[in-house]
């Protein structure tokens, strides 16, 4: 009787600790805590959500990393530096596994995410370059290339191949970089300056004007414009400005002057208020940068770094090439996407056509009749 008892007391246990074991193996983005399971967490960090894309993109990649399994911790830190700094502290004090980072100043940022690499933490620098070494990843677009075809569009609309220097005198441009904290707006810089400078050295183009634009605030793309406008008495021929915000500010001054949609001007983001200048005859050209790959990107990559997966299509570029900065060194893994250049003549098919952006937006106090048909 003793021996069955005994017997009957053994199945049971391998019985038990054959589900507990099988219950164990459950849910991969989770960790056991007692009989209680939690989830892992990952960080999103922003610099602010008065830019139009961001907000856009922290809720793409919150619900991407959810449907992965993951508990998201999100926050905005209002373009104030010591804000986010601390947000970041916070976060990693709750325990996230990984964060995703779009910098406010990217040299700031540098000793709260070096502290998050030394507790462990993945860190990705989401389109903005983070200035460190300890960061896991940096994803972004091709943003030398996002300059360059800034100043094309833009030498373009001026025909500057045919532009006549005897008649007309060289080319009068304005540049309006973006933040100078953002090194994005150094890169964006560089790819302008290679198309630029070939023009100036050519004596058909004159630089009248260079400014930066703090935080990307089209109020200040606005004052500032006012100003160059007033000092060279409204004789300008082209603006090269550096995203959609800080050249729908500029465009305020411009219309003031009666020059809108009579001097080129750039953008970039193909945000909708700037596809609908576009459409409007206002905005010349502005750059695609498809968040719609970008995000799911980030999410897949901190997915793969908290698992301890291999990563494919990184390629380790050096920070003097990313910041244009020779006095920097050491590496950091990254990976670029293309861009488009957008216009008049391809807006429907770029912006709207794909989905990018509502046809109700980009076609927003356009008349019926003045439209292309609905995709």
């Amino acid at each position: 009787m003793q021996r069955k008892l005994y017997r009957s007391l053994i199945v049971i246990v391998v019985i038990i600790m054959a589900l507990t074991s099988l219950l164990g193996c459950s849910a991969p983005a989770n960790t056991g805590g007692g009989s209680k399971t939690e989830k892992i967490k990952v960080g999103l960090s922003f610099s602010d959500f008065a830019t139009e894309r961001w907000k856009n993109e922290e809720q793409l990649m919150r619900k991407l990393l959810e449907e992965k399994g993951y508990e998201v911790l999100s926050q905005e830190a209002n373009h104030d530096v010591k804000l986010q700094n601390d947000q970041v502290d916070n976060m990693v004090s709750q325990g996230v596994k990984a964060l995703i980072i779009v910098p406010e100043d990217g040299d700031a940022i540098v000793t709260a995410v070096e502290k998050a690499a030394k507790a462990g933490v993945k860190v990705i620098a989401y389109d903005r370059l983070i200035k460190s070494t300890s960061i896991a990843a940096y994803i972004s677009f091709n943003n030398v290339e996002v300059g360059r075809q800034q100043a094309l569009g833009v030498m373009k609309a001026l025909d500057i191949d045919n532009w006549d220097v005897a008649s007309k005198g060289k080319a009068r441009v304005v540049k309006l970089g973006g933040s100078p904290t953002d090194n994005n707006a150094i890169l964006f810089r560089k790819g302008q300056d290679e198309i630029l400078q070939k023009y100036i050295d050519e004596g058909k183009i004159e630089i009248v004007a260079d400014q930066w634009v703090d935080n990307w605030d089209p109020a200040n793309a606005l004052k500032i414009m006012e100003n160059i406008l007033t000092a060279q008495k409204n004789d300008i021929d082209a603006v090269v400005a550096s995203n959609d915000g800080t050249a729908l500010g500029a465009l305020q001054a411009l219309k003031a002057q009666k020059l809108a949609g009579v001097v080129p001007i750039s953008g970039q983001d193909a945000t909708a208020d700037g596809c609908n200048s576009i459409v409007k005859g206002e905005l010349t050209v502005t750059i695609l940068k498809d968040i719609r790959d970008l995000a799911p990107l980030a999410v897949d990559l901190a997915d793969k770094l908290i698992k301890g997966e291999q990563i494919e299509g990184l390629k380790n570029y050096t920070m003097a090439e990313l910041t244009n900065d020779p006095s920097k060194t050491g590496e950091v893994p990254c990976y670029f996407l293309p861009v488009s250049q957008v216009t008049k003549d391809n807006v429907y098919d770029l912006v709207v056509k794909s989905g990018f952006q509502k046809y109700d937006d980009v076609y927003r106090d356009i008349p019926e009749d003045q439209r292309p048909p609905r995709p």
